[in-house]
């Protein structure tokens, strides 16, 4: 009898179904606008947090940072800070942070292509991106390659799909398009193809007025509108240790003037670029994103800015980065302390170092991901797809990765507990010994009660070696194929390649804008 229920219920579910995990459903979850429900895990005590705070006050007043952009350094010089041409090096006094971190918004509202996709950054608020800024890409059909332009705009359809990624990001690295040109070729990708928050490259002006000009164009905002509010975002990485160099200082100072996110983060690996212990390596980030928040806020009090968390260590056997090690976690969640010392919102970083989709990969993402979300971590950017530290992303790992991220959603919903869902009568309609699948309460929930996998495969070993034996990692391999052949860009977000296409026509005869460095 018990057997023959469960048969029924599964028949009843797949009616719903297009027979294939990950297709849909009449459940319909809201993973748009994230609450992270888990209080933030501290590992230091308030005293050494504060320690830490006054520490990286110290080394940015004392020791101060190496600014390579003269401007920035004129920038920073009438706002009192301390300059020495020759060494190019720039002290910070405490006073001029202070006023920085006042002026720093708190919150910070993010316009999308579609609104019902717009994004509040502040502390509580929970945001994930998909792997970020490798050179190659790889999948179980091709393997691993350089990163192309018809491979970047696949992760962006696959990236617009799932609702549990926020943003967009510049998922790999067009290789196959001449850098003066390649900025053009991300944007349209990002503007045509998805109806979410766009990254904008930060590799010089040219590049950036380029990018702030085809989002205006594609919002159909004027100069003043696209000003008054924020539509992109870029991240700016400190060359740790105490260094800003030129693309990155002159894109605090464009993305500030122009009222854009910025999302500061120093990349600081512990033994390598920063001192071997978390809180050492905390106090060096500390202090570098101490001195790009301070940088936008005096060209614009009032600018977005994320403070920006991405320690790790390295092994100390071959130096390479390592990631989803405690020494992450530690950091991460040190990190989620510093921040809400600061009360602004702050981003991790996930990832993992395997080189492939494999047990190492899920272990080192998912344990990278549990630190962002018990830090309180306001955007987790290479929470899906990231291998071998940051050079490649992988189709089939973004898939599995989704799993995790949407599991984690799921966490963000309320449980109910009122009477109903306590269900008396329930448990007083079965008899002991009986079974809950046909009871009124069970057959009122059942289409909606429990989370679909998109990857797992729950079927028994028989049924399951019956249908192949695939791992999840090929079962992903058959979602993402999928998904790619369903996929139709949103309406508004098609529209706007005649005028996009206009402008990079125009732009490519002039010679487009090659990266600063």
């Amino acid at each position: 009898m018990v057997d023959d229920a469960a048969r029924n219920l599964r028949r009843e579910r797949r009616r719903g179904r297009t027979g294939e995990a990950g297709s849909e459903t009449s459940r319909r979850p809201d993973y748009r606008s994230l609450k992270n429900p888990f209080l933030p895990q501290p590992i230091f005590s308030a005293d050494q947090v504060a320690a830490i705070h006054d520490t990286a006050l110290h080394v940015l007043e004392q020791l101060g940072v190496k600014v390579l952009l003269p401007e920035a350094r004129a920038i920073l010089a009438r706002a009192g800070a301390l300059v020495d041409e020759d060494s190019q090096m720039v002290r910070i006094g405490r006073d001029i942070v202070a006023a920085a971190l006042g002026s720093a918004p708190k919150s910070i509202r993010v316009h999308a292509g579609d609104r019902a996709r717009d994004l509040t950054l502040e502390l509580g608020s929970m945001t994930f991106l998909a792997g970020s800024g490798a050179p190659n890409v790889t999948d179980l059909e091709h393997g691993r390659r350089p990163g192309t332009l018809a491979a970047f705009e696949d992760l962006i359809r696959l990236v617009q799909h799932f609702d549990v990624l926020h943003m967009l990001g510049p998922c790999i690295e067009p290789q196959d398009i001449d850098n003066r040109f390649r900025h053009y070729a991300v944007s349209r990708a990002q503007l045509t193809l998805s109806d979410k928050l766009p990254f904008v490259f930060a590799r010089g002006t040219p590049q950036v007025e380029d990018g702030f000009e085809m989002l205006r164009l594609a919002r159909g905002l004027s100069e003043d509108e696209i000003r008054s509010g924020a539509h992109c975002y870029t991240v700016i990485n400190t060359n740790s240790p105490r260094q800003l160099d030129i693309p990155m200082a002159q894109g605090i100072i464009d993305f500030a003037k122009a009222g854009q996110v910025l999302i500061i983060t120093p990349f600081c690996l512990a033994g390598a670029m920063a001192p071997i212990t978390v809180a050492g390596a905390l106090t060096l980030q500390h202090a570098e994103a101490l001195a790009g928040l301070t940088l936008a806020q005096i060209v614009r009090p009032g600018a977005p800015v994320v403070y920006g968390s991405f320690s790790s260590n390295v092994d100390m056997k071959s130096g390479a980065p390592a990631f989803g090690t405690p020494e992450h976690v530690k950091a991460t969640l040190g990190a989620g302390q510093l921040a809400r010392f600061t009360g602004l919102p702050w981003r991790s970083g996930g990832g993992s170092a395997a080189n492939i989709s494999d047990a190492q990969a899920a272990h080192e993402t998912q344990f990278a991901l549990w630190g962002s979300v018990l830090a309180g971590a306001t955007v987790c950017i290479h929470a899906a797809g990231w291998l071998e530290g940051g050079l490649s992303v992988s189709f089939e790992k973004l898939i599995t990765d989704i799993e995790a991220l949407q599991t984690i959603a799921e966490l963000c919903a309320a449980t109910p507990g009122d009477e109903a869902a306590i269900g008396f009568e329930a448990i007083a309609e079965v008899q002991p010994g009986g079974h809950f699948f046909s009871t009124g309460h069970t057959m009122a929930r059942y289409r909606t009660a429990f989370y679909e996998p998109l990857v797992a495969d729950w079927s028994n070993f028989g049924n399951w070696t019956q249908a192949g034996s695939r791992t999840a990692t090929e079962r992903a391999t058959g979602i993402w194929k999928r998904l790619l052949a369903d996929f139709r860009p949103p309406a508004c977000a098609a529209a706007t390649s005649g005028v996009l296409d206009e402008f990079i026509a125009r732009r490519t005869e002039e010679g487009g804008a090659a990266p600063v460095s």
